[in-house]
Order: C-alpha cells, then structure tokens, then sequence
C-alpha cells in the first residue's frame, strides 16, 4: 500500500522556486521559467542552459533560502501565538493558585 506524503504549506515547490529565480541580464532583471527566452530593454536573455548547473543550482538555492525563511517565519509565529494563547488561561490558574497559597500563610504566621 503506497502513501503519499504531503509537504508542509510553509515549503516551497521547486516550480515556486524556479519561477522567481532573478537572472541579471546586462543591468536588467529577467524572471527564469516565465519566458527566458524573450528579449529585455538591455538585451538578449541568455538561454538557461547558457547557465552552468552550478550558477543555476546557487540561486535556486538562494531563493529556496529567502521563502523558506519567510515561510518559516510565518508558520513559526502562528504555532507560538496559538500556544501562548492556550498556555494563559493555565498560567492565570498557576499564578491564582500561588497567590491564594501566599495569602494563606501570610495570615497563618498573624
């Protein structure tokens, strides 16, 4: 029986990635995966395979990077403001239960 695991939303896809991908061109800005092909104001677009794997791997990597943290940042936050959110009413109840404890053996000791 095959399972199929599905990743975190937080996660990038490599087709996240891929499509935002900056590749200078002679002083521009082109987006890699959504039409390399096509001419800038500054000039020609290289072709992605004109990209060695390395350079192509390096910002890919770079741009996993930036989402991931954000993505990260993001599901981070939202898991610490639910816990903090359930631990109040516990903490309420501790901080409750130590004073009226306080209480009880200041009067005693008068």
């Amino acid at each position: 029986m095959a399972t199929t695991t599905v990743a975190p939303r937080y996660l990038p896809t490599l087709t996240d990635v891929v499509v935002q991908v900056q590749v200078p061109v002679a002083g521009a800005h082109h987006l890699a995966g959504a039409g390399a092909n096509q001419p800038t104001e500054m000039g020609e677009a290289p072709e992605l395979s004109e990209l060695s794997q390395d350079q192509l791997a390096n910002r890919i990597m770079q741009r996993v990077d930036v989402v991931l943290e954000r993505r990260l940042r993001e599901a981070f936050s939202k898991v610490i403001v639910e816990h903090t959110q359930a631990l109040a009413p516990l903490l309420r109840d501790e901080i409750e239960l130590v004073v009226k404890e306080s209480i009880t053996q200041a009067l005693a000791r008068h």
